[in-house]
């Protein structure tokens, strides 16, 4: 039985008498594991909310001995170091890794054993990172699944530049060579399972909705294992577009040793409070639907909707260090969204507020601006001077964009606020999840703005011109 919740775990057997969990973290677009053998548990590459991790051990009646991870993460502050230290669980990471903290420094070649009936080979796989590890988990001495972190993804691999541009040609080439070492050493039937690959930027393509995948059919399907080396590095490279800003800040979190999730809430602010941060500079973030923040909102806060890749856009988009304070309709909302952020080092809210934003204005008046669609862009454009704003990524842009758009990213959308005409904006990305959040920017910044809440392939139905042109 499955369940892709964050809430709750996917479950497959490796083989009769071990079960591995999924530990789905989709806000994230990665994964984690547990795999047990009815007794004791391994957990590998776990998140740093180690609270499902330990209601999943206790759910199905095993401990936690041992906790591995297949890299320094640059997406995210793992849980490992804080899981290992409560469950009293081996920590296991590459002796090659400089961290400031005790672990289990392990090898290319070494073998681990877990209980009478689990084992771990280590696999170098150097691509994603340098140092990065895959770990074979094997029964009677037999491999049956992999656990792949950031190298072999389903249809995909780890991208290689997150070290560095000047590093990303080696690395490519090293993750050729790691894929095709994993193909080789393993079984068709052995299960793969990597970390990252579900929306993650860590991952060089998204998976597309697989959900699983053998050793098997990656040699079928895999650019790694399917093309030869100078088409697989050149594709590879050619289709690498910007990540987070924020990942520079994880690697040396991790390294360093993070402490433990405090969930704690912070403070309610009073609507005083609230326009005393807004003017400070600070980062005040409503949560809600973004059409509700349209509608209605505090004028100088930002729109960062809850249902989708919050804690990637807002930790890509604040100065890294500026106070937050976080609004939402209820305080399950807040706390969610404190969960999300706290997987990316962003570790305490400066304070939060809960209701309606009429109870935070003061009795001041709130801000609103039009939401519209393509199809309104279109009427809009044949009536009157606008601007047309595109704040998707670089590569999206590229593959088509409306004629006569300026091209903005969101990412570096608050940095650029001076080259925006002063005319009205129309802006718009691929579903309006983002363009929401420009839009927000826009209007915090005093902008007339117009939010195109649509899906980008129905510009060129409602009668847009796109370049190239769309289909």
């Amino acid at each position: 039985m499955t369940a892709t919740t964050s809430g709750r775990a996917q479950r497959a057997m490796a083989r009769p008498g071990v079960e591995v969990a999924v530990i789905d973290t989709p806000a994230l677009g990665d994964r984690s594991y547990l795999a047990h053998d009815g007794s004791v548990a391994i957990v590998i590459d776990p998140q740093r909310d180690t609270d499902r991790v330990l209601a999943l051990a206790a759910e199905r009646g095993v401990r936690v001995t041992h906790v591995f991870e297949t890299h320094l993460h640059n997406d995210y502050v793992t849980g490992g170091l804080a899981l290992a230290r409560e469950t009293g669980a081996s920590y296991h990471m590459n002796a090659a890794d400089a961290v400031a903290f005790d672990r289990v420094p392990v090898r290319d070649g070494d073998v681990i054993d877990v209980g009478p009936v689990m084992g771990i080979r280590v696999i170098a796989t150097p691509g994603h990172t340098f140092t990065h590890l895959s770990y074979a988990l094997e029964t009677a001495g037999r491999p049956h699944a992999v656990f792949t972190g950031g190298s072999l993804l389903y249809g995909s691999t780890g991208r290689p530049d997150l070290l560095g541009a000047a590093h990303a040609a080696e690395l490519a080439r090293a993750q050729y060579a790691s894929a095709h070492r994993l193909a080789a050493a393993l079984p068709e039937d052995a299960a793969v399972y990597p970390t990252h690959g579900f929306g993650s930027f860590c991952a060089a393509t998204r998976a597309d909705g697989i959900s699983s995948s053998t050793v098997g059919r990656e040699r079928q399907v895999n650019p790694a294992l399917t093309l030869d080396e100078q088409r697989y590095v050149s594709e590879l490279l050619a289709g690498l577009d910007a990540y987070p800003a924020y990942y520079a800040h994880m690697g040396p979190a991790n390294a360093a040793g993070p402490a433990g999730a405090d969930l704690s809430p912070p403070h309610r602010a009073d609507a005083a409070e609230l326009r005393r941060r807004i003017q400070a500079g600070e980062w005040v973030v409503d949560l809600r639907a973004r059409r509700a923040f349209a509608a209605r909102h505090l004028a100088g806060t930002l729109s960062f909707e809850l249902d989708g890749s919050l804690a990637s856009y807002l930790g890509w988009l604040i100065p890294w260090g500026t106070p937050l304070t976080l609004l939402g309709q209820t305080p399950e909302q807040v706390a969610q969204a404190q969960r999300e952020l706290l997987r990316i080092g962003i570790d305490r809210l400066a304070a939060m507020a809960v209701g309606d934003p009429a109870d935070w204005s003061g009795g001041r008046p709130l801000r609103t601006y039009p939401v519209a669609d393509f199809s309104d862009l279109y009427q809009a454009r044949r009536h009157g001077p606008l601007v047309v704003v595109d704040v998707r990524r670089d590569l999206e842009w590229k593959a088509s964009h409306i004629d006569g758009a300026i091209h903005l990213p969101l990412h570096e959308l608050p940095g650029r606020l001076a080259e925006v005409p002063e005319e009205e904006l129309w802006v718009h990305c691929q579903t309006g999840y983002r363009a929401s959040m420009a839009a927000s920017i826009l209007d915090a910044a005093g902008r007339t703005v117009v939010a195109v809440d649509d899906a980008y392939h129905r510009a060129a139905a409602a009668g847009l011109p796109t370049v190239p042109a769309g289909d």
